[in-house]
């Protein structure tokens, strides 16, 4: 396995010190599976078979789990049909290339390590992960409303952390919604709330759509207000706040920004909106949130499991991490017997 220690030396980051007791943790799993991906050499078992996208997955699910300490985790995945965003327009993502053989062929073994951990994983034709993770977010804290209606008291306050790498996901911030993304690689993290997502790109959480839909987004190749940038958008939305604003009060804003700027707003109406449209994350896809489903007891059995899955894709320094700590000592027993015995063979020797 190459570069296996080196990796799994730079992974290693110090859990945050408070955990939330109601935190769940839906992670983007396409978005880690393709950096995961790219951020790794090729990495071959004995048969042959590439595993550096499951290698990389599984690292950061396990830095998730020990930095996040979620009550709550599922994995949401695309789907191979075609969702409603190109139904809508023809040339959404039409530019990305195919997935790769070599990254495609490892999806089924995340899968597999997924069950092996009794993680669930959530998906649904015709919707992007990203719509999914929308949805469970949002039936999280309708959860929560419910529960503060019913027992004031006792309410299972439920806080959401989303684990992607998709600044798309920003638009789902809020005052109990957090995005951990992953930077460098896969080896360091950041949290994003709504004062961080303000600070660097500009603009509300709320806003992120309208930004998408005046300057579009080159990645899913939607147009949004041609001849309108970044500075312009923020100018525009900081004045009017929504799109709809911008485009309801186009005479209003000509005292306020060059007759280009309005001229170009006027001719991009209906690609502006078409863009916003296509940058939304769908909050309502036909799926439901079971917490206790959801709730994560990596139970004796799913340990053995894993274990049994990381051993057979050869990942000894994963199958370190989750020895439990009785087999962990009578590990470090052995070792110290060994390295006795050792040394007194070496004594006998002198």
């Amino acid at each position: 396995m190459m570069l296996e220690e080196e990796f799994m030396t730079k992974s290693r980051a110090n859990p945050i010190k408070k955990s939330s007791a109601n935190r769940l943790v839906l992670i983007d799993g396409h978005a880690i599976l393709h950096r995961a991906y790219h951020a790794l050499p090729p990495l071959t078992i004995r048969s042959g078979e590439l595993v550096n996208a499951v290698y990389g997955f599984t690292t950061m699910l396990l830095k998730v789990i020990s930095d996040l300490k979620p009550k709550y985790l599922a994995v949401a995945f695309d789907t191979e049909k075609p969702t409603f965003r190109q139904a809508e327009y023809i040339g959404y993502q039409a530019q990305r290339p195919k997935m790769e053989e070599e990254l495609k062929g490892q999806i089924k073994r995340v899968y597999e390590m997924l069950a092996a951990m009794g993680i669930p994983i959530f998906e649904k034709e015709g919707f992007e992960a990203d719509d999914v993770i929308g949805t469970l977010a949002r039936q999280a804290c309708r959860t929560e409303k419910r529960g503060k209606k019913k027992t004031r008291k006792n309410a299972e306050k439920i806080e959401v952390v989303i684990v992607t790498g998709d600044r798309d996901m920003m638009q789902l911030i809020g005052p109990r919604v957090r995005v951990y993304a992953p930077i460098k690689g896969l080896s360091e993290a950041q949290f994003f709330d709504e004062e961080k997502v303000q600070r660097e790109i500009g603009v509300r959480p709320g806003q992120i759509v309208d930004f998408k839909g005046l300057t579009g987004d080159p990645s899913d190749n939607y147009p949004g207000v041609p001849g309108i940038g970044p500075k312009t958008a923020r100018e525009l939305l900081e004045k009017f706040k929504t799109l709809e604003k911008i485009y309801k009060s186009l005479d209003e804003a000509g005292r306020f920004f060059n007759p280009s700027v309005v001229g170009k707003l006027a001719q991009g109406k209906e690609s502006a909106q078409l863009s916003k449209k296509l940058a939304t994350i769908i909050c309502d896809v036909p799926i439901k949130l079971d917490l206790k489903k959801c709730e994560f007891e990596f139970s004796e059995e799913e340990r053995e499991k894993a274990i049994k899955k990381f051993k057979e894709l050869g990942f000894k320094s994963l199958v370190e991490r989750l020895a439990t700590p009785a087999s962990a000592k009578a590990s470090a027993g052995r070792q110290k017997t060994q390295k006795k015995r050792q040394g007194e063979g070496q004594l006998k020797l002198v």
